[in-house]
């Protein structure tokens, strides 16, 4: 039977390769360090699960619940930004709950896409930011650029060379998979190229807690006129260690906002309603919680940064995120990031995500996520050792899963 027209659009899931790999080594008994899917191992703070389980004992909180997000949680994401960000929000026609940023801008992208329409889109990049647009009938003019001084003229080609004229710019800061932070600076040029050139912003800020250096990444809603023509998302999930709540926001200009929140009103009722309320209780807190969970990834920073150069694999330290965007170590170059990928779970029992599931610019690089502890950390390291010293004695001993089928 043919496959329907939207899944025809869809690449194979590159990363369901890998997790099928993962799983047949466990199957086999194999303790696979997985350091690949951005899963937080860490627990939500006790004070949020306790404000969970207080309201759900309520029977009145239930019922269905409201899809645009309970007036308080709109009032605590505002706030949120008011404090985090100095940017003034009103609740009530410039902040919308999501299930998550993923989702957030996958609906974006059904209320505001139209068959044809051409979105400007970094790659490599976090695959909902193109494939929410390809789903919904749009197509992705590529971007391979840095948050630099190629930014401007590159999308100044994007311009010249679209047409139609592009519908909306992606930004994404720090960056899933790169890591890479932005200015204040660069968001001032991209809003006022986004103005003369009528071009929306959709910035994803998912990890704008999670930074490592003193410098905590601005929102491009900072900017003096940004919010008219920008919509920023971010998620809890990373931030107070609850990716499994589906809890995230979109927020910004009033029209872009409302259209989302109009498509969301067919879709969904909404987070169940004691989840919305512990995560207002969780925004409205001193920030320790969020201090915390930064502390822990900034350690795990550091020892992976040190542990794998001394295992003989130069990763660059990010600045922010949750991830390190780790250039393949040169004798596996040539194989490409998903074949290299596979050698690890095969000869070193370690997961890391290929750098080409994130667009195919990412294919010289692997993802790699802090998911585990200082000691998982550091065996993974003692892995990695032991497979680039044989590889480097047996290198013919050494070949892709792909190889021997």
């Amino acid at each position: 039977m043919e496959e329907f027209h939207k899944v025809r659009r869809l690449p194979p899931y590159v990363f369901e390769q890998v997790n099928r790999l993962k799983a047949s080594a466990r199957s086999r008994g194999a303790d696979i360090i997985d350091l690949g899917m951005g899963n937080p191992d860490l627990p939500t703070p006790k004070a949020i699960v306790d404000k969970l389980c207080e309201v759900v004992r309520d029977p009145r909180t239930h019922r269905y619940s409201s899809s645009r997000g309970i007036p308080g949680l709109r009032r605590a994401q505002a706030n949120y930004y008011g404090r985090r960000f100095g940017v003034k929000l009103d609740p009530d026609t410039q902040v919308v709950a999501t299930l998550g940023s993923k989702e957030g801008f996958a609906n974006m992208a059904q209320a505001i896409t139209a068959p044809g329409d051409v979105i400007l889109c970094p790659n490599p990049t976090y695959p909902i930011h193109a494939f929410g647009f390809i789903m919904s009938g749009g197509v992705i003019r590529s971007l391979q650029v840095e948050p630099d001084d190629g930014f401007i003229p590159a999308l100044e080609r994007g311009i010249r060379h679209s047409i139609p004229k592009p519908l909306a710019l992606i930004l994404n800061y720090p960056s899933n998979p790169t890591a890479q932070v932005a200015s204040l600076d660069f968001y001032k040029e991209v809003v006022a190229f986004a103005k003369k050139n009528d071009i929306i912003i959709l910035s994803d800020l998912a990890y704008s807690e999670i930074y490592f250096d003193g410098n905590p990444p601005p929102s491009v809603l900072q900017v003096p006129g940004a919010i008219d023509v920008a919509v920023e998302f971010t998620s809890m999930s990373k931030t107070f260690s609850m990716p499994g709540w589906r809890m995230g926001f979109a927020v910004g200009n009033h029209r872009l906002i409302s259209a989302l929140t109009r498509v969301k009103s067919y879709l969904d009722y909404g987070a169940f309603t004691p989840i919305q309320v512990a995560a207002a209780h969780a925004l409205n807190g001193d920030g320790a919680d969020i201090a915390e969970v930064r502390d822990i990834y900034h350690k795990r920073r550091d020892v992976m940064v040190d542990a794998f150069s001394r295992a003989g694999w130069i990763v660059p330290a990010p600045a922010a995120s949750m991830f390190a965007w780790a250039p393949i170590p040169e004798p596996f170059k040539h194989l490409g990031s998903l074949e290299f990928s596979k050698l690890l779970i095969e000869h070193a029992d370690v997961a890391v995500a290929p750098g080409v599931g994130f667009g195919e610019h990412g294919d010289d690089h692997v993802r790699i996520a802090l998911v585990e502890n200082e000691h998982r950390i550091r065996q993974a390291a003692r892995n990695i050792k032991r497979f680039l010293a044989s590889s480097a004695k047996q290198p013919n001993n050494v070949v892709p899963l792909a190889a021997h089928r």
